[in-house]
C-alpha cells in the first residue's frame, strides 16, 4: 500500500510534467473584447426565475461578406418582465475590419430583431455563394437571406421556417444528398408566458434544498421539426414523415448533423435535457430510425439520463472514426463517447479523464479542436450555473489537452487568465478571426458582455485550413468528409452546420500539422458521393477545394496587427 509520502511524491511528479507539458506549447488565450470594440451585451432577467431566462446565449462565426474575415453574430434575449411591459432588446453583427477590430453592423445588416432569441444556425440554403443565417426563439423563429450587399431580408413566413414553439438548436443538413441544405430544429419546452410556473413551488422547482425556477421536468416538452428545402425559396415541414418528429415531447437542446457511421448519409444527433438523447440514423429514404439507446449514445455508461445541452464531435483518437462528446448539468459529468465502430459507441468519459473534473460545473458550448496545433484534437467547454441563487453560478472554463494515448489533461487554468475567470458561459464557436493560422474563440455569457478570445502561440505550430465550396452538393459543402494526410499524421473531419451549444463555428475545417511542413495528401468526399484528391498542397495556408475542381486556391496566413 503506497504511503502518505510516495502518494505526495507521485502527484508532484504528476504536476511537474503536466506543467512543463503546457508550458512547452507557449498557448495562451487573449480576452480582446474590449480592444476589439465589441460592446454587445446580452440581456436576461438576474434572478432567474423562470427556466427561459436561464438558456438563451448563442453564437455565430461566420463571413457574411465574403470578404475572407469572419464576422460574429450574437443572439440576445429577453426578460418575462420585459415581454409584459414591451420591452425589446437586440441582437448584433459585427463586422471583421481584418486589423483586430470590429463594426457593428446591426441595424445595415437588418438582422437585429429577433425577440426573444435563443441561438443561430448558419448555411447557404439557395446556394448563391453568401451564407444565411438562421436564428431559433421563444416564439417564431428568423431565416435571414443574405442579399450578397451586406444585409439580409427576413424571408422567414415565405419560406415556411417560423416555428412559433421554444426553439433552442439548429443545423442546416443536406439529409436527401439533393444538393440543397435543409434544416433541423430542436425545441425544448412547451412555455407559455401568460401561464408562468410559480417560482420554487413544487418538487421540480427545487435544486438541493433551494428555491429555483421550474423545470424543464414537470413542465410539458415539445417535438422537434425537420424541414425539407424544397429549391424554390421554401420549405416544407416533414419532421413525422421522416420519423424525427419527437411524438413524446423531450427536451431538446443541442443539435449536431454529420455521418456518424461513414455511410455516405448525415444523421442527426439531437442532446436532450433530462430525458435519453437521440440519435436518428439516416435509411437514405428520406427516413430515419432512432437508434439512441442501440448505439450507446443515449444516456451514460450507468445507464442514467442527463441534463444534456452541448455536443462536439472530433478524431480524438485518430483511428478514423468521429468520436461524440456531450456536456451535461451538474453532477452527471460530461460524457465522451468513443466510436467503437458503426453506430456502436462506448462511454469512455472517466477512462479520458474528462468526467471528474466537469461533476461541480454545468457545461454549455463545447468544441473538439486543436489550439496548439500540435495535430490532436484537444476539447474545450463552457460552463456556468442555471441558478443564480447558488453559491457556484459562475464558473469557468475547461480545456482538456489531449495527451495522445486516449486520455486528456485539463489545462484551463494555465492558458491564461481569460480561461480561469469565473462567468456564465453558454453558447461558445470557434474560428480563426485572423486568419493567423490557430483557432479562436467567441463565448457567449448569460446576462454580461462575451468574450473573444484570440489564440496567442498556437501558430508556432504548422497547419491548414480548409474552405469547401460544392457545385452538385450544397454551395457550403456542409457534409463533405475531409481526410488529410500529413507523413504518419492522418486526421478527418466534416463540415457541419450547428454543434456547439445553439451556436456556429466557423464551416472551414482546421488541421493542425504541428512541425510537418508537407501535406502529402488531402481527400474530399462530397455529399454527392463524388472524391476529390489533391496532392501538392502547403501547409500554413488557407486553401478552397471545389467540388470537381479540386484545389482552386491557396493564400497565405497573416496575421493581423495586434492592439
Amino acid at each position: 500500500m503506497p504511503t502518505k509520502t510516495t502518494r505526495l511524491l507521485s502527484l508532484l511528479v504528476a504536476q511537474l510534467l503536466l506543467t512543463v507539458s503546457v508550458a512547452a506549447v507557449e498557448v495562451r488565450f487573449t480576452d480582446i473584447t474590449e480592444k476589439a470594440g465589441i460592446t454587445f451585451r446580452h440581456v436576461a432577467s438576474p434572478e432567474k426565475k423562470y427556466i427561459v431566462e436561464s438558456m438563451s446565449g448563442g453564437v455565430a462565426l461566420f463571413d457574411y461578406d465574403n470578404d475572407g474575415l469572419l464576422d460574429i453574430y450574437f443572439v440576445n434575449s429577453l426578460t418575462v418582465d420585459m415581454v409584459k411591459s414591451g420591452g425589446k432588446t437586440k441582437s448584433a453583427l459585427y463586422h471583421n475590419n481584418g486589423d483586430g477590430t470590429f463594426t457593428d453592423v446591426t441595424d445595415k445588416a437588418g438582422v437585429g430583431d429577433v425577440g426573444w432569441g435563443m441561438g443561430a444556425a448558419v448555411g447557404d440554403y439557395n446556394n448563391d455563394g453568401f451564407d444565411d443565417l438562421y436564428v431559433t426563439c421563444l416564439g417564431q423563429n428568423h431565416l435571414f437571406r443574405n442579399n450578397g450587399d451586406g444585409t439580409f431580408t427576413d424571408v422567414t413566413a415565405k419560406a415556411g421556417v417560423g416555428d412559433p414553439r421554444w426553439s433552442t438548436g439548429a443545423a442546416f443538413v443536406d439529409y436527401d444528398n439533393d444538393g440543397r441544405a435543409d434544416l433541423f430544429v430542436s425545441n425544448y419546452v412547451d412555455f407559455d408566458i401568460n401561464h408562468l410556473p410559480e417560482f420554487g413551488k413544487g418538487r421540480t422547482c427545487q435544486y438541493k434544498g433551494v428555491p429555483v425556477q421550474c423545470g424543464p421536468r414537470g413542465l410539458p416538452g415539445a417535438g422537434d421539426t425537420l424541414y425539407h428545402n424544397n429549391g424554390d425559396g421554401t420549405f416544407t415541414d416533414v419532421s413525422k414523415k421522416a420519423g424525427v418528429s419527437d411524438p413524446d415531447g423531450y427536451y431538446g437542446l443541442g443539435v449536431i448533423c454529420s455521418d456518424f457511421d461513414d455511410d455516405g448519409l448525415p444523421d442527426i444527433y439531437v442532446a436532450n435535457d433530462s430525458t435519453p438523447n437521440f440519435l436518428y440514423h439516416n435509411n437514405g429514404d428520406g427516413t430515419f430510425k432512432e437508434i439512441g439507446f442501440t448505439s450507446g449514445t443515449a444516456v451514460n455508461d450507468n445507464g442514467s439520463e442527463q441534463g444534456s445541452m452541448g455536443i462536439a464531435l472530433g478524431d480524438y483518437d485518430h483511428d478514423g472514426r468521429l468520436d461524440l462528446f456531450v456536456t451535461n448539468f451538474a453532477d452527471e459529468y460530461n460524457t465522451l463517447y468513443h466510436a467503437d465502430n458503426k453506430n456502436s459507441f462506448t462511454d469512455v468519459s472517466y477512462k479520458a479523464k474528462v468526467a471528474e473534473v466537469s461533476l461541480p460545473l454545468v457545461g454549455w458550448g463545447t468544441k473538439f479542436f486543436d489550439y496548439d496545433n500540435d495535430g490532436w484534437v484537444d476539447l474545450f467547454v463552457a460552463n456556468g450555473h442555471v441558478y443564480p441563487q447558488l453559491e457556484n453560478y459562475r464558473q469557468r472554463k475547461l480545456v482538456h489537452h489531449n495527451n495522445r494515448d486516449g486520455t486528456f489533461t485539463e489545462v484551463g487554468e494555465q492558458l491564461g487568465p481569460a480561461l480561469a475567470e469565473k462567468r456564465v458561459g453558454r453558447g461558445v464557436a470557434f474560428g480563426d478571426i485572423d486568419n493567423d493560422g490557430d483557432v479562436d474563440i467567441v463565448v457567449g455569457d448569460l446576462d454580461g458582455p462575451p468574450q473573444l478570445l484570440r489564440n496567442d502561440g498556437g501558430n508556432a505550430n504548422n497547419s491548414v485550413l480548409i474552405k469547401t465550396v460544392g457545385t452538385k452538393s450544397n454551395r457550403d459543402g456542409i457534409g463533405a468528409r475531409v481526410k488529410v494526410v500529413s507523413g504518419d499524421l492522418v486526421q478527418v473531419d466534416e463540415v457541419r452546420s450547428g454543434g456547439s451549444y445553439i451556436s456556429q463555428s466557423d464551416l472551414r475545417l482546421h488541421f493542425g500539422l504541428e512541425k510537418r511542413t508537407k501535406i502529402d495528401l488531402i481527400e474530399v468526399r462530397w455529399p454527392s458521393g463524388a472524391v476529390d484528391k489533391i496532392t501538392g498542397a502547403g501547409v500554413n495556408k488557407i486553401l478552397t477545394v471545389k467540388e470537381g475542381q479540386g484545389l482552386v486556391e491557396q493564400k497565405n496566413f497573416k496575421p493581423v496587427a495586434r492592439r
